[in-house]
């Protein structure tokens, strides 16, 4: 039976409520999954929810003797089973009225939200995240839906009249679903960036088979109990879960039409080299490959401001955001006054269980992102850690509950050598590094000097300087004078989401114009009667 709750909205730019029932919720939730624990998962196609041929464990990085989940394991049989069913399903939906379409994607949204806090309940235990960005990359998934939605409706269709040469013509421009989208997200943001694109597809007129990151598996299979419980038809929407290897079966598929993917720069490159071409002819690839985000401070700049929106976006879900501050770039004249509040807000982040209210960064996602962490540590002996450096455990002052978490500490380094590494490496870490600069032109010379180009910060009170950031800056998302996050915290309808250079496959961002469209191809019409 559906809880009778009232809405509570969290967005990434106040990240905060002021009604006392979202903790309620939240609590009441989070305490109900830790009461059914070590569940089985089933995946789903074709309308079914079947086993795997394999099982795969997950397990809470807050503490690893909390089983989150026994989850069904896709072989490359099932993903292409998946694969076969969204392809039989696809005349149908594609021919299903977009008003249909829309009004079915619009009960997904809205059952996302009104059990927004069972799902982010998950979210937090399986991911990590705080209890306020959980509903809120919960809530975004909703409103990511619900933007395309509207987008369809703005546009009625995509069916639009061209000139015609005399009044026997009858010229027209209508833009199409492809086919089977495949969509494979990213553990970061469970919800948003599994849901969003899935959404976006199924809107469009697409088939979906989604594979979701296996730290995430939790959050789909609610977000895909959703779909099915809204009546989408069985076929049009299906979910294959486990590793590596699902994926690579669903990108290898020739019957694939298209593709949203999320994750690293490697992998998202190798997928834009191998896969539009496999089966012949171009298929496209819609794809956000992460950053490497830089903030420049002006010596005109509201240094508290500029402190606090760089530590927010520099340890907020333990620095593993694409759109992560890991990169500051002051005037050298208000180096050390910006690096010491800094450096006393960094100690000030409360470190801990991220279902408890006043945790602000929670545990960084499992063992190999752990041992990430150390190593990257370890190279910082080139320059000075100025707060956090080192892994963090129960009695360290730090209310982990156990020892068994993956629990780090916020870092600040400072006069790291131009040619390291991590000044160009996406660290996925809660790390942040910062280099004084002579002037805006070194600060803009080392803020342009990457491949990749997903988001960027600027803080001045100067308008001059404000224009001069916007115009020059080689990024995708830009951010100025925000205290709520420096690089951070973009939301469907307020900003656009989406990288220039090496972090984007398509330079078309989400929650914007132009998303939609790239779910769906062009057809000319010309009619003489």
């Amino acid at each position: 039976m559906a809880k009778q709750r009232k809405h509570i909205k969290v967005t990434y730019s106040t990240l905060g409520s002021p009604d006392p029932l979202l903790h309620e919720y939240f609590e009441e939730d989070v305490a109900e999954l830790k009461n059914n624990l070590g569940r089985r998962y089933q995946m789903l196609i074709n309308g079914e929810w079947v086993e795997g041929e394999a099982t795969f464990e997950n397990r809470s990085p807050i503490n690893t003797d909390w089983l989150l989940g026994v989850f069904a394991q896709a072989s490359a049989e099932q993903v292409n089973q998946a694969v076969e069913a969204a392809a039989a399903a696809f005349p149908i939906w594609r021919e299903t009225p977009w008003a249909e379409r829309c009004a079915l994607l619009n009960k997904v949204a809205d059952l996302i939200s009104e059990r927004l806090f069972e799902i982010s309940a998950a979210v937090s235990m399986e991911i990590g995240k705080n209890r306020l960005e959980a509903i809120g990359d919960v809530e975004e998934t909703a409103d990511l839906i619900r933007y395309c939605v509207d987008a369809m409706r703005d546009n009625q269709g995509f069916d639009r009249q061209l000139l015609s040469e005399s009044d026997q013509h009858f010229n027209r421009s209508v833009l199409k679903p492809y086919g089977v989208w495949g969509v494979i997200g990213p553990f970061n943001f469970p919800a948003a960036l599994t849901g969003g694109p899935t959404g976006a597809a199924l809107v469009a007129g697409n088939t979906v088979v989604l594979k979701p990151a296996e730290e995430g598996s939790l959050t789909a299979c609610l977000i895909a109990q959703c779909v099915v419980d809204a009546g989408v038809p069985a076929g049009v929407f299906n979910m294959v879960l486990g590793g590596d290897e699902p994926g690579m079966a669903l990108t290898a598929n020739p019957d694939l039409a298209g593709l949203t993917f999320t994750g690293s720069y490697d992998v998202g490159m190798s997928i834009i080299k191998s896969f539009p071409t496999a089966a012949g002819y171009y298929r496209p690839v819609i794809a956000e490959m992460g950053g490497k985000n830089p903030t420049i401070v002006s010596a005109k700049a509201d240094l508290d401001k500029a402190a606090l929106g760089v530590m927010r976006s520099a340890f907020g879900l333990t620095g593993q955001k694409c759109s992560a501050c890991s990169r500051v770039y002051v005037d050298a004249a208000v180096k050390d006054e910006f690096v010491d509040k800094l450096v006393a807000l960094a100690a000030d982040v409360k470190v801990g269980d991220p279902t408890d209210a006043d945790t602000y960064m929670g545990p960084i996602i499992g063992e190999s992102a752990y041992e990430a962490y150390q190593r990257y540590i370890a190279e910082l002996d080139a320059g000075k850690v100025l707060a956090g450096g080192e892994t963090l455990h129960t009695g360290c002052g730090v209310d982990t509950h156990s020892s068994n978490g993956y629990f780090v500490a916020p870092t600040v380094v400072t006069d790291l050598p131009d040619d390291h590494r991590l000044w160009r490496h996406e660290m996925f870490a809660p790390i942040v590094a910062v280099r004084g600069v002579e002037g805006p032109d070194e600060a803009m010379r080392l803020a342009n000097g990457v491949a990749l180009g997903l988001t960027a910060g600027f803080y001045s009170e100067d308008p001059a300087e404000v224009e001069w950031f916007l115009d020059n800056i080689e990024a995708g998302v830009l951010y100025v004078n925000r205290a709520t996050g420096a690089t951070t915290g973009a939301w469907p309808g307020y900003q656009s989401f989406g990288g220039w250079k090496g972090s984007t496959g398509s330079n078309k961002a989400a929650g914007s114009w132009y998303y939609l469209q790239q779910y769906m191809r062009e057809q000319s019409h010309t009619i003489v009667g």
